[in-house]
């Protein structure tokens, strides 16, 4: 089944991620994401709906704009629809770590057998997302994960290798879209704020990334993601982790501040 592989690694006992179902509904949009994913390392997971699940790679570096660049993405196993709009943190175990919905959209193929351009291992698509856009291309290549049987299978050792690559239009360009655009379209949060929103017994007791850069990083935010709670808890007297709403001006204060910004423009 689709979802085999996916289920198999996963306690949902006690990870947040869902089961899923594989959803068939030939009237609906195709929809993409790309989750930001803080595991034993920093990728970008970028997601194709495709006969009712989400065809997954994992990017490395994150997607490119430019034409010139190629970036390395492993096909993983699929997810169900429901992950795609995922954003939390996953506790110990298979792909434990903290997720980040960092872009979300629409794609659409660029051929007429999205089956038969993944058997081939040469599938174009155009997106149309909140970062992403425009023309790209997901190409396997001839390395030693470059034999791939079935569509959508990422295998039960190893994922496949894969390029994605973004072709010249009016959308590609050098701008470094990760590091220009980094914080979540879901919540415009970081990784931060991500987990500092989460419940204590899931981010202090589950610490998902051990050891190496990750493992550094995840303990800066971890320390980080505390003090924003901490400096939540003061302004809220009742302990909720709530952003306190601002007073509504009276008219006096309004017809002051729009004095003022009349006298700055003459």
């Amino acid at each position: 089944m689709a979802l085999d592989e996916y289920r198999r690694k996963r306690d949902f006992s006690k990870t947040p991620e869902p089961a899923g179902k594989v959803a068939k509904d030939p009237r609906r949009e195709r929809f993409f994401c790309v989750q930001k994913h803080l595991a034993s390392h920093l990728h970008y997971d970028l997601r194709l709906e495709h006969n009712g699940v989400l065809l997954s790679w994992a990017v490395p570096k994150g997607p490119s704009l430019d034409p010139k660049v190629k970036r390395l993405a492993m096909h993983v196993e699929d997810h169900p629809l429901e992950y795609g709009d995922f954003e939390g943190v996953i506790p110990e175990g298979y792909g434990a770590g903290i997720v980040m919905l960092w872009d979300k959209g629409t794609w659409t193929p660029e051929i007429d057998d999205v089956d038969a351009a993944l058997k081939k291992g040469d599938l174009k698509f155009t997106l149309n997302g909140f970062k992403l856009k425009g023309s790209w291309v997901l190409v396997r290549t001839g390395g030693r994960y470059g034999s791939s049987s079935r569509s959508g299978e990422a295998g039960s050792n190893a994922a496949r290798s894969w390029l994605l690559i973004k072709h010249r239009d009016e959308w590609s360009g050098e701008l470094d879209i990760a590091e220009f655009a980094p914080r979540s379209v879901k919540s415009d949060g970081d990784f931060e704020d991500i987990l500092g929103h989460d419940t204590p017994a899931v981010w202090r007791s589950n610490r998902p990334a051990k050891g190496g850069e990750a493992g550094d990083m995840l303990a800066k935010i971890i320390e980080r993601a505390a003090q924003l709670k901490g400096e939540r808890r003061e302004e809220t007297p009742d302990h909720r982790l709530q952003t306190p709403e601002r007073k509504p001006q009276t008219p006096r204060k309004r017809e002051t501040r729009t004095r003022a910004a009349g006298a700055k423009k003459r």
